[in-house]
């Protein structure tokens, strides 16, 4: 909303500033996005008037004219100024640039020019920066007086503020609403009221009146309008109407468009002229019948719905209501007769329809967010007294078809809600006298008020509203910051509890970047690629894919994999922590998990290390990372994994038992197939709980007895595993056993079909004293006899 300070203060002119106004408004609610000058500066110009006009005698594109540039009309005061314009003549008035003038990039001074003295300039629009572009001098009204300030003369000390309302302050999109608001924000009174007289006079002998129904009653509650005969269309506006036109960036038309559209930035109120010689019959005010077409003020021709309000006479459509007119009943220069209608159509019947046909206007803009339903006449009647004013014509009587209007509810305003809401203390006294600023009908009861909102006021609906108000006039900025006052103290955190930004850091570290994904996935990935038939289904889903919660993470790491690969990047290593969530007989839960995707080359492509691309040990590893070395893989199959390579991921819990927190493995050959995946892809998904949770570390001295290293080859079953053979060593818990490493392992010529050779470095270490080859010795016994115990491990020749 931008108009005009200087059209404001017209309507209420409080004692302040332009910026004291700008920042009252801005802290009552109203924020003041841009604030400018109507004008660019320029010094010493007043209005002259050419009193006569010579060729110059030494250039043929030069003239010389005298001009008057006296106050007092009883004298004169010629000066000489040579100009070139094409339109300067005897008798007009134009701006005159003194001696000594500063316009914007010019500063005047006397000069002579092909020989003959000027002693100033006649100026243009462009030279007073009020248009990008002129063909000749400005020319001023014959009135304009002789010797007056040309600023002052124009109004262009004026400033322009454009306000960036909230939706729910419709009220404030007209002069007449923001002074309501500037009014009781400072108490200043209002200087005007626009309840116009109806200058038309009512003769019964001449009829002149449109028949009207309004069918669509819920939509259009209220429909005015009235005839106007014998108007001239072609009389000029003027110069204050489109002065404020032009200040709050509407173009001036034509006299009556032009103060249709005033009316509008005026009183809030859209107005719409027929011509009354175009109308075919009466006018409708109804819906749309199907497939039903109109063409627009702008040319546009659009097919309407069922559900579009209209104004129809007997051959269709002549107007969108609301929205715009049509073009085949639109006022031109040749009109004499005009229909004049306002009206009252509620925000569900207006909402969407203009986005829907690609329009935006002014009055759809209006009537989406409401309208005042109580000053819809008189907006009316104040331009049937513009229109008659200016153009001319004789009007006939109004026609008025009110239905049901929306009611005014009394609202229960407690003041001892009021204070504790606020927290600060407002006397009932200031409630009051706030409450009459703001024009609020209200009678004092035991808890406080019962306030009726005026009808300007649609958006006050309930006490928080009236609360609201009362801090927003009282000024938010005098509302104390009072910091809380509490007893704090340190709660206590378990040693062994990490935070989650470890998991970030170390898959950071790792090369992974983080991702983030929607929790409602497609039906199908639980279904197809996590195995689960029965997830939570939305009831109101924002896309047809995204209908359910997620249980898994991998779909929407596939999906990311997905995307990347489409924008050419042929290694994607990505991870996300987030929230699946299971249901298990009627019980919702929501557990947090951690899971990563690797697809491509190990490393980047360089020059210093051969290129490989990722398997199944090197995700094993960054697993073993976030599980600090202490988990069990038991190979298991998952619908999202290759059979043979993917395992279920177990740790100890409290209880030092064994507990399933997660998968990892390679993506199936199907969805690698799926989503058209040329390399191996890696996943894995770990409960995050249970790897926040540590074992207190326990330090000891670092002994200074070195530890003895003895290789260990023995010959085994080829389905045995190296955690089968670490678990029943630790739990025989070997005395002096440091610790055994895999580094070797055989299967081929020489070698049984159904076996392998294990070569295992041995650490043997006694914190105490130096090893003995004895101790050593029973060491290796001990542990080859385990072996061979428990697995029928032999020593390999």
């Amino acid at each position: 909303m931008q108009f005009s300070e200087n059209w404001l203060r017209t309507f209420v002119n409080p004692q302040l500033s332009s910026a004291e106004l700008n920042h009252s408004l801005t802290m009552a609610g109203l924020e003041v996005e841009h604030e400018q000058s109507a004008g660019v500066a320029f010094t010493k110009v007043i209005v002259g008037e050419i009193m006569e006009v010579v060729k110059h005698p030494d250039a043929d594109r030069l003239q010389l004219c005298r001009v008057n540039i006296a106050k007092d009309k009883t004298k004169s005061e010629i000066l000489q100024i040579v100009c070139g314009a094409a339109n300067a003549r005897v008798g007009i008035k134009v701006p005159c640039a003194l001696v000594g003038a500063q316009l914007p990039g010019i500063s005047i001074k006397q000069a002579q020019v092909r020989g003959v003295d000027s002693f100033g300039m006649l100026c243009s629009a462009k030279e007073l920066g009020l248009a990008d572009n002129a063909t000749g001098l400005l020319e001023l009204p014959f009135d304009a007086p002789i010797g007056a300030d040309i600023r002052d003369y124009l109004d262009l000390n004026d400033h322009l503020f454009t306000l960036k309302l909230t939706p729910n302050r419709a009220d404030c999109l007209s002069i007449l609403g923001v002074a309501r608001d500037v009014a009781a924000i400072t108490g200043a009174p209002l200087l005007k009221s626009y309840v116009a007289t109806h200058v038309g006079s009512y003769d019964t002998n001449i009829d002149i009146k449109q028949d009207v129904k309004v069918v669509a009653v819920l939509a259009c509650p209220a429909y005015y309008g009235c005839v106007i005969e014998s108007v001239n269309a072609l009389a000029k506006t003027p110069e204050y109407i489109v002065r404020n036109l032009e200040r709050s960036g509407v173009r001036s038309i034509s006299a009556i468009v032009d103060i249709t559209n005033y009316v509008l930035l005026e009183l809030g109120q859209p107005l719409h002229a027929f011509d009354l010689s175009k109308i075919n019959g009466a006018i409708s005010v109804r819906y749309a019948h199907i497939n039903e077409e109109i063409k627009l003020l702008n040319e546009s021709v659009v097919k309407l719905n069922n559900d579009d309000l209209v104004i129809a006479d007997l051959s269709g459509p002549i107007a969108c209501a609301g929205i715009m007119g049509g073009i085949s009943t639109s006022v031109s220069n040749t009109t004499t007769s005009i229909f004049l209608e306002g009206a009252f159509f509620t925000p569900d019947a207006i909402a969407g329809k203009a986005r829907r046909l690609g329009l935006s206007t002014d009055s759809s803009y209006r009537f989406e967010r409401g309208v005042d339903f109580g000053n819809t006449k008189q907006a009316l009647m104040r331009a049937i007294a513009l229109i008659i004013e200016i153009c001319g014509g004789v009007a006939g009587e109004i026609i008025e078809i009110v239905n049901r209007l929306p009611i005014r509810n009394t609202i229960e305003l407690r003041y001892a809600r009021l204070l504790t809401v606020l927290g600060i203390h407002i006397s009932q006294a200031e409630v009051a006298k706030l409450l009459l600023q703001l024009r609020f009908d209200f009678v004092k009861n035991e808890q406080g008020f019962s306030v009726t909102a005026p009808t300007y006021r649609f958006d006050i609906a309930r006490e928080e509203d009236l609360i609201e108000e009362i801090a927003r006039l009282h000024g938010f900025d005098k509302i104390e910051a009072i910091a809380p006052v509490a007893s704090f103290k340190m709660l206590p955190s378990a040693q062994a509890q990490i935070n989650s930004q470890w998991i970030q850091h170390t898959l950071l570290a790792l090369s992974y970047q983080e991702v983030i994904t929607y929790s409602f996935v497609n039906e199908a990935w639980e279904r197809n690629l996590m195995g689960n038939n029965h997830p939570i289904k939305l009831k109101n889903p924002i896309a047809s894919h995204m209908s359910v919660m997620r249980s898994g993470l991998w779909g929407g790491l596939l999906d990311a994999l997905t995307y990347n690969l489409n924008r050419k990047q042929d290694r994607v290593v990505i991870f996300e922590l987030g929230s699946n969530y299971l249901v298990q007989e009627s019980i919702f839960s929501e557990k947090s998990f951690v899971a990563g995707l690797f697809y491509g080359s190990f490393l980047p492509e360089q020059w210093g290390q051969a290129g490989r691309e990722v398997d199944f040990y090197d995700i094993k590893a960054h697993v073993a990372m976030l599980t600090n070395e202490q988990a069990q893989y038991r190979a298991e199959t998952h619908p999202a994994l290759h059979p043979g390579q993917s395992a279920r991921v177990y740790l100890r819990n409290k209880n030092l038992a064994w507990e399933a927190v997660g998968w990892i493995g390679k993506l199936h050959p199907k969805w690698q197939q799926h989503y058209n995946l040329t390399k191996n892809t890696f996943l894995f998904e770990l409960e995050t709980k249970p790897l926040l949770t540590r074992l207190l570390t326990k330090y000891q001295e670092v002994t200074k007895f070195l530890p003895v290293r003895r290789d260990l080859a023995i010959v085994v079953d080829a389905n045995l595993t190296l955690q089968a053979i670490e678990q029943v060593i630790e739990t025989a818990k070997i005395s002096l056993l440091l610790q055994i490493q895999l580094f070797d392992v055989y299967q081929g010529k020489g070698m049984a079909e159904n076996k392998k050779s294990l070569a295992l470095s041995v650490l043997i270490q006694d914190t105490h004293k130096t090893l003995l080859d004895k101790d050593v010795d029973n060491v290796m016994s001990e542990l080859l006899k385990l072996l061979q115990k428990n697995f029928g491990a032999e020593l390999r020749n």
